[in-house]
């Protein structure tokens, strides 16, 4: 079994052929994917999608693009929808992205605090976005996520990032990117991850592997990223999958429990 750990079903790419990209997904060995919420809308649709296909789990999270919008309404709210919902699998995504989000650094900050206060209260891990926050994405966890169970997502930073990431506690999920001609820094995390720190995720629509690049991604596509993995790990595709989804099990703990 393949567990796709980070999607966006719910996006307009996926309008037209939804059931034939989770056909393909099966068929590919991708036996459940977390459908991943990013904003308000796309949370209550990750629920309603979850319920809807057996395969499917959801998350609760605002992208920091968005993080105005989080308050502690909308968390008290959430947390009544995760106590209703047992396919709610974790909190997320949220973070840092001082990249190409609008929100201020302080205002992202106090929105992921509180994605972590809720991750915490209930017990489930937190799907975490990091992009060119200069280490203060680590700093908010350090601070704020005590007992809290992290999956750095879409890892794309150097190998002191992860191995902070590791010792921290945290795992790293890696995506296609892997694949791209341009990526050795990223290839080189990856022949040093510990076995019991990765999983892999196609963050689909976007960011397809090389053999598919340009097109729409989708999970069946996370079969290349865990060839990558094998390849550089000096593995078996086979073992990297059954490791990869142990490791799924154990963050996620709801998927086992469904």
């Amino acid at each position: 079994m393949i567990i796709d750990t980070h999607a966006h079903l719910m996006f307009s790419q996926f309008s037209d052929d939804l059931d034939d990209v989770i056909q393909r997904a099966k068929d590919s060995g991708v036996e459940k994917i977390i459908n991943v919420g990013c904003s308000i809308e796309s949370s209550k649709q990750s629920i309603k999608m979850a319920q809807e296909h057996d395969c499917l789990y959801a998350t609760l999270g605002v992208h920091p693009h968005d993080a105005a919008l989080v308050n502690s309404q909308l968390i008290e709210e959430w947390e009544k929808l995760i106590k209703d919902n047992e396919k709610v699998v974790a909190i997320g995504e949220c973070g840092l992205d001082y990249v190409k989000s609008d929100a201020s650094p302080g205002v992202q900050k106090e929105a992921f605090i509180l994605h972590l206060e809720l991750a915490r209260k209930v017990d489930l891990p937190v799907i975490v976005h990091n992009r060119g926050t200069n280490g203060d994405c680590m700093k908010v966890l350090n601070k704020f996520a005590d007992g809290v169970r992290c999956l750095l997502h879409c890892f794309g930073n150097d190998l002191e990032c992860a191995k902070r990431a590791w010792d921290r506690g945290c795992m790293t999920s890696f995506t296609g990117i892997a694949t791209y001609y341009k990526a050795e820094e990223l290839r080189e995390v990856i022949r040093e991850v510990p076995l019991d720190k990765f999983m892999v995720e196609t963050d689909s629509p976007f960011l397809a592997p090389q053999v598919h690049r340009g097109r729409r991604n989708e999970p069946a596509y996370v079969t290349e990223v865990i060839k990558i993995i094998a390849d550089l790990k000096g593995m078996s595709s086979e073992e990297i999958a059954r490791v990869s989804t142990e490791n799924a099990l154990r963050l996620f703990t709801r998927i086992e429990q469904t």
